[in-house]
C-alpha cells in the first residue's frame, strides 16, 4: 500500500492574501521559501489510514499584530499511512514568505479511515492533537531522529528543492546516471575492441542512441503525466528501451556495421549503466516503492513522504547487476548461438523485471492497460531488432546495405588488447 502526500491550501493572512501559496506563482511574487520536515509513529496496529498534519510558523523577531508574510499555518494530507511501519516523516515548502529565522510547530489533527485515504467514503475524524517532531536524519545510522527545537530559516525559492530531506541526497540521480553512462561506454569499447570490430564508429552510433533514447523517454513519461511540465517532468525508462534500440539498429546499417555484434558488445555496460543509476534514483527520491511492514522493507523517501518501503530502485540495481555480469561472460568468450542473442535476451529478462517492479511502486499508473501495453511494445521492437539481426547475418540486404562478413570484422583478442594499450592514436582513447 502506497504512502502518498497533497497538500492542502494554506490559510489566509488578515488580508485576504495566501500566506503561502504553490511554487510557480510564489517564484514570481516573492523570492523566499521556507523547507520543514517533521516525523510522528505511524502506530502499532489497525487499518492504514490518511494523516493530516498542520503546520505553524512565525517569524522570529516579529512584535505586535503579525503581518501576512510574518506568519502561516500550512496542512499536508498523507494518504495511507500504515500502521506497523515506525516513523513516518512529512516535508512542506511554503512559499512567499519574509526571509529571516521562522519558529515552525507541527501537528497531527485529523485520521481518516475507511479507504485509507481523504475520499467521500472515507471516515474523518479529529483527533487530540499530537505533537509532529522535527525531523533530522543520520546517514550513519540510517534513521531518523528528532532534532533539537531551533529555528527553521528561509532560502532562496530556487534552491528549495536542495533543501535536506530524510534519505535524500540531491543531485546524486544525475551525478551516478552520468557515471553510469561513462562506465557503459568504455565497457562497450572494450569489448569492441576485443572482436576487432571499429570502436570510433561505433561510439557514434552509441551516443545518437543515448540522445534518442533520452527523448524518448521524456515524450514517454510525459505521455503518461500530461497534467505535469514536460520539462520538469521525469524520464520513463520504457521510452528510452523503445527509442534507443531503434535509433541504433538504424545507425548501425548507415555506417556499415554490424546490428549484432553491436548490440552485444552494448548490452553488459548497458545494464551496469542500469545498476549505478538506479542507485541514484534511491538516493534522490524517484521511483519509490510501497509502504510495507514487512522486514526487508528500507525506509526511504519520495521527497515528501518517508517511510518504510520496498526498495524498488535497489532491487532494480541488482538486477542490472545481475544482468550485465552474466552478459558479459558470454560475450567476451563470443559463446553466443548468434549475434544480437544476447541482448535480446537480456532487454526481454530486463523488461520482466520491470513489470514486476511497476506494480510495486508507489506511484500507480492512471490506466491499467499502460503495463501490458508497454510490455507488447518492448516485445515489438526486439523481435525486430532480431529480424533485423539475423538477416544482416544471413547476408539478406537491408536498407541498400551489403551483406556482412562478421568474421572479416574480427582479430585476434591479443592482437585487438596490445592495439589497445600501445596506440595512443587508437580511436577508443581518443574518444574516451
Amino acid at each position: 500500500m502506497a504512502t502518498t502526500a497533497r497538500r492542502v491550501a494554506a490559510r489566509r493572512g488578515p488580508n485576504g492574501e495566501p500566506s503561502g501559496d504553490g511554487a510557480s506563482a510564489a517564484v514570481a511574487v516573492e523570492p523566499e521559501a521556507l523547507v520543514v520536515t517533521g516525523w510522528f509513529e505511524s502506530g502499532d496496529g489497525g487499518e492504514p489510514y490518511s494523516a493530516t498534519v498542520r503546520f505553524t510558523g512565525r517569524r522570529v523577531g516579529q512584535h505586535g499584530m503579525p503581518r501576512t508574510r510574518n506568519t502561516f499555518v500550512h496542512e499536508e494530507i498523507i494518504d495511507r499511512v500504515v500502521p506497523g511501519t515506525g516513523a513516518v516523516s512529512i516535508t512542506t515548502w511554503v512559499y512567499g514568505l519574509d526571509p529571516g529565522e521562522w519558529s515552525v510547530s507541527a501537528d497531527l489533527i485529523r485520521v481518516s479511515t475507511g479507504t485509507g485515504g481523504a475520499g467521500p467514503a472515507a471516515r474523518s475524524r479529529p483527533i487530540a492533537s499530537r505533537p509532529v517532531h522535527p525531523a533530522a536524519w543520520s546517514w550513519r545510522r540510517w534513521a531518523l531522529f528528532t532534532e533539537p527545537g531551533t529555528t527553521v530559516k528561509t532560502r532562496w525559492a530556487l534552491l528549495a528543492p536542495l533543501a535536506r530531506i530524510p534519505a535524500v541526497l540531491p543531485g546524486s540521480y544525475p551525478i551516478l546516471a552520468v557515471l553510469g553512462t561513462f562506465v557503459a561506454l568504455a565497457i562497450q569499447s572494450a569489448v569492441l575492441a576485443n572482436e576487432g570490430l571499429p570502436v570510433s564508429r561505433s561510439l557514434v552510433v552509441s551516443l545518437l542512441a543515448i540522445a534518442s533514447g533520452l527523448v524518448g523517454a521524456k515524450v514517454w513519461y510525459a505521455a503518461l503525466h500530461p497534467d505535469e511540465s514536460i520539462i520538469k517532468g521525469g524520464w520513463a525508462v520504457d521510452g528510452f528501451l523503445v527509442v534507443a534500440p531503434v535509433v541504433a539498429v538504424a545507425s548501425v546499417l548507415a555506417l556499415d556495421l554490424s546490428i549484432g555484434a553491436f548490440l552485444d558488445a552494448s548490452t553488459p555496460g548497458m545494464f551496469f549503466a542500469v545498476a549505478i543509476g538506479r542507485i541514484g534514483c534511491f538516493l534522490t527520491g524517484c521511483c519509490a516503492g510501497r509502504v510495507t511492514t514487512s522486514r526487508w522493507g528500507v525506509w526511504s523517501s519520495d521527497r515528501r513522504v518517508g517511510a518504510r518501503r520496498i526498495p524498488v530502485q535497489l532491487v532494480e540495481s541488482a538486477a542490472g547487476l545481475v544482468i550485465g555480469a552474466a552478459s558479459l561472460v558470454p560475450v567476451l568468450r563470443e559463446a553466443q548461438p548468434v549475434h544480437g542473442f544476447i541482448f535480446v535476451a537480456a532487454i526481454a529478462a530486463y523488461a520482466v523485471v520491470r513489470q514486476v517492479l511497476l506494480r510495486v511502486r508507489a506511484e500507480q499508473r492512471r490506466s491499467s492497460r499502460s503495463l501490458p501495453l508497454t510490455a507488447g511494445v518492448v516485445a515489438v521492437v526486439l523481435v525486430l531488432v532480431a529480424v533485423m539481426s539475423h538477416a544482416q547475418a544471413i547476408g539478406t540486404p537491408l536498407l541498400g546495405a551489403g551483406p556482412l562478413d562478421s568474421h572479416a570484422h574480427r582479430g585476434i583478442a591479443s592482437q585487438a588488447w596490445s592495439r589497445m594499450l600501445t596506440s595512443s592514436a587508437d580511436s577508443k582513447f581518443r574518444l574516451i
